[in-house]
């Protein structure tokens, strides 16, 4: 049980009434739909490899074909919000490792070929030689999923919004469960029964990792972590955790038997992935509106230093 702060809440006020930090320009559609897009194109790479290799020849070809088509939208998401298409090929004209923005331009690069190889051999007539490089290119898309899924935390933890940056040890985790939670689901809506096995375990392995680390993350940061449970964001975050459980449950047990089961497990966790991340991304711009956020924890880290 979350514990009760005994300290009455602060109030702050800043000059002429306007916020300490500018809220971030990003629009929600297109920065959260793009946090949640990317997720289940890498955690769907994952699952086409996986499938590939235990000769489940329908789930990987749902897999490869939703992964390009999540990461499709994806980059479609960020370029609208960029407002330009070469703003983003302009990122790709310097490597900077101290930049999670330049980091990530360069893996959605690196990613998206590799992917686009595995899918387009799914799509007859595929030529010869691209069916003879789908393997390798789909474990070279498997290999680089785990950055693309969570490379986008830290990008967020980057910045200055108070409830982004103090979540830095648990947010790349939530990211990683919410992507594998849902690429999971949306492999048991598109897969038969008989191939669906490792997208159940899947959906279990991606919702515990996503719920212990929300957990985690809303008891941890106290005042900061109010964002994640209040307001619309706590509305969608809990609306995500209960449909997250549930969906998990019914992908372990009823969906393994019937297609109908599956379906509704598989849309539970592709909407509880989406949840999370709009859940996130609207925490994070409310706590950028209160000054609270901002002002509190420094006088805390001030008054610490002090003494």
């Amino acid at each position: 049980m979350k514990e009760r702060s005994m300290v009455p809440r602060a109030e702050f006020a800043s000059y002429y009434g306007r916020p300490v930090l500018k809220k971030p320009v990003w629009q929600e559609r297109d920065i959260a739909g793009y946090l949640f897009t990317g997720g289940v194109a890498a955690g769907s790479a994952f699952l086409a490899a996986g499938a590939d290799l235990t000769g489940r020849r329908s789930m990987r070809r749902s897999a490869r074909l939703t992964s390009l088509a999540a990461l499709a939208v994806s980059g479609a998401a960020l370029v609208h919000d960029l407002g330009r298409p070469e703003r983003f090929a302009n990122m790709l004209r310097v490597v900077k490792p101290t930049s999670p923005m330049s980091v990530g331009s360069w893996l959605l690069t690196a990613f998206s070929a590799p992917v686009g190889i595995a899918a387009m051999s799914e799509t007859p007539p595929a030529p010869r030689v691209v069916r003879d490089v789908a393997r390798p290119a789909g474990m070279a898309a498997a290999a680089i999923a785990p950055l693309v899924a969570t490379y986008t935390a830290v990008l967020l933890c980057d910045t200055s919004v108070p409830s982004w940056h103090a979540a830095y040890p648990e947010l790349p985790f939530v990211f990683a469960g919410s992507a594998l939670a849902g690429s999971a689901g949306l492999s048991l809506l598109t897969s038969p029964v008989q191939e669906n096995a490792p997208a159940a375990r899947l959906a279990v392995l991606g919702s515990a990792v996503e719920l212990a680390a929300t957990h985690r993350m809303e008891n941890r940061l106290g005042l900061v972590g109010e964002p994640y449970t209040d307001g619309k964001a706590g509305a969608k975050l809990r609306a995500a955790k209960a449909l997250s459980i549930a969906g998990a449950l019914g992908a372990a047990t009823l969906g393994r038997r019937s297609k109908t089961a599956a379906i509704v497990a598989g849309g539970m966790l592709t909407v509880a992935s989406a949840l999370t991340r709009f859940g996130v991304f609207e925490a994070g711009v409310a706590s950028a509106e209160d000054p609270v956020y901002t002002v509190a924890p420094q006088r805390e880290r001030l008054n610490a230093a002090r003494s």
